[in-house]
């Protein structure tokens, strides 16, 4: 039978694209056309838009009797896309976070909406696959039962990069309500004033003394990544593609030591310190 893949998004440079292509390689696919790339206007590229689109055309393809695969972008609030597409469609992995604090909506609306789509996913799909483990203390056990978590971590390398390192600090940063508010700025100013070389990729970071370099392709950051010495992980999510990117790179991850558990395949890749310690100079000796 041949398939259809619908990707919503096929960049490298962003999150959702990463995933896509690793649940394309992971799937064994290969894709002949990326239909979304048709679509060039501004309205049918925004990411809340063009999933409909794609469902749309999931149907049709559906009624050619066409194996259907629907990648990205798969938020689990998003319960009309699970409830819209076609019966017996493989979809790609489940994004969402857990921190329901950072806004009033995510707070008393996600958790409704995280309810319905587990009970349709419950009547619609095998099996899915969720990108992290963030959402699964949020789940119900019966679609525990049928999920696979941490899908992210097929993007990890068996070799790892070994280059001369010469920058101290490569940190991501985006100015998002549910990311800025666990990022530590303090830690960033410490450093600073240990005359560490700070640089920021992704918004700008607004803390004198850091270089930021702005948003660049993949390609770009993983040639800073390949001679930078240490990193931080995002606050709410420790199975960025990012911390991932610097593991492959052989980039030094260091974890504040009060924050969350690490993943047991990422026990020694991940440094623990107290990002508030006195002594930093010595416990970034390693």
């Amino acid at each position: 039978m041949k398939f259809y893949v619908w990707a919503c998004d096929m960049s490298k440079n962003t999150g959702e694209g990463k995933l896509a292509h690793l649940f394309i390689k992971y799937q064994k696919l290969d894709i002949q056309k990326n239909t979304n790339s048709e679509f060039k206007s501004k309205i049918f590229n925004h990411k809340y838009i063009l999933p409909f689109v794609g469902i749309f055309y999931c149907w049709y393809f559906f009624l050619k009797k066409k194996r259907i695969y629907y990648v990205n972008y798969l938020p689990l609030w998003n319960f009309f896309i699970f409830l819209l597409l076609p019966p017996r469609t493989i979809i790609g992995p489940i994004t969402g976070g857990a921190n329901f604090e950072s806004s009033v909506i995510r707070k008393y609306i996600f958790p409704i909406l995280y309810s319905i789509s587990q009970i349709i996913i419950y009547f619609r799909f095998r099996h899915v696959y969720f990108s992290t483990s963030l959402l699964k203390n949020s789940l119900f056990f019966f679609i525990k039962k049928k999920s696979s978590f941490n899908f992210v971590l097929y993007a990890l390398n068996k070799k790892t990069n070994k280059k001369k390192k010469n920058i101290d600090f490569l940190i991501y940063y985006r100015n998002h309500p549910n990311k800025k508010k666990l990022f530590p700025y303090f830690f960033i100013k410490k450093l600073i004033m240990l005359n560490y070389k700070v640089y920021i990729v992704g918004d700008k970071l607004n803390v004198q003394g850091v270089q930021n370099f702005g948003k660049l392709t993949n390609e770009k950051v993983n040639k800073y990544l390949s001679r930078t010495k240490f990193s931080i992980p995002s606050g709410e999510n420790l199975l960025s593609f990012f911390t991932l990117e610097c593991i492959n790179n052989n980039v030094k991850i260091l974890l504040d030591s009060k924050k969350m558990p690490i993943v047991k395949i990422l026990k020694k890749k991940i440094i623990k310190i107290n990002y508030n310690s006195n002594n930093l100079k010595s416990l970034l000796k390693f």
